[in-house]
């Protein structure tokens, strides 16, 4: 093995040659599969999009490198299913640009955090971690309740991730800032285009207890009360119901076996 090696060392031409065939192996291994995407990849018609204070929110998220301590992809493994929920699917990451699966947990996987903690908490746990976990080892982000959130510019977040396909409408982008205060003003009169555009179900509330404020910490709260509840594919099971062959005697109708969706889980071993 090694004399074979040492011989295509000293022919320059063979030894390129070798590692651009090397090289075309793995690229095929991992570009193949592209090609089959729509196959592969889940159907959520009940998918919608992030509001322009969610985007906000998870730029934030990714500012402050919180990816680097929280993963946000459950594994196929019974402990995680257990602990956390369904495992993700690849669907519930179609929006995101770009993925936030992680590779290691400092802290909990955060794929199905939404809904699970009150915005009171969350807003306590970001002021400082040790009043409400005192073992947390998280630093805290204190200065989110004090500093105003920027929405000038989420019109142009928004018009970038339309252009790597999230389907945002250009009322959607027109009115970006507008929406981003009134998601978190339940109040004012901008509110009622939040639910317009992004749907009834659409939290609309002061994210961080203060309804006549929009700061980060409205953003970040939104973003993490939204995390895993884009779409309820991974909450939906798929129904299988054998029918016996025609012809067959005494064919004793099976009661629908009810098994979890067959789903593509979003990625490898965080």
């Amino acid at each position: 093995m090694f004399g074979l090696h040492y011989r295509l060392e000293r022919k320059t031409l063979g030894f390129v040659l070798a590692v651009i065939g090397v090289a075309s192996i793995g690229g095929l291994v991992e570009i193949a599969p592209l090609f089959t995407i729509n196959q592969t990849v889940e159907d959520a018609p009940d998918m919608r999009v992030y509001t322009p204070l969610e985007v906000a929110g998870r730029n934030i998220y990714i500012r402050e490198g919180c990816y680097a301590c929280h993963s946000q992809m459950i594994r196929t493994l019974r402990d995680e299913v257990e602990r956390y929920g369904p495992y993700s699917l690849a669907v519930e990451s179609k929006y995101d640009h770009p993925m936030l699966w992680g590779s290691k947990r400092t802290g909990p996987d955060l794929a199905r955090n939404g809904g699970k903690y009150s915005d009171a908490w969350h807003v306590a746990h970001l002021n400082n971690p040790r009043d409400v976990v005192p073992v947390s080892i998280m630093p805290a982000y204190s200065w989110f309740l004090r500093t105003p959130l920027r929405t000038d510019d989420l019109g142009k977040h928004l018009r970038s991730l339309r252009a790597v396909g999230v389907p945002y409408t250009d009322e959607m982008i027109a009115n970006a800032s507008a929406d981003a205060y009134g998601q978190a003003a339940p109040d004012s009169p901008f509110a009622e285009g939040v639910s317009k555009r992004y749907g009834e179900a659409t939290s609309v509330r002061a994210f961080d207890g203060k309804p006549n404020e929009l700061t980060e910490m409205d953003a970040v709260v939104a973003y993490l009360q939204i995390l895993g509840r884009l779409t309820d594919a991974a909450h939906k099971p798929a129904v299988a119901t054998e029918t016996a062959p025609a012809g067959t005697k005494s064919a004793e109708a099976k009661p629908a076996e009810t098994k979890p969706a067959e789903a593509t889980p979003s990625g490898g071993k965080p």
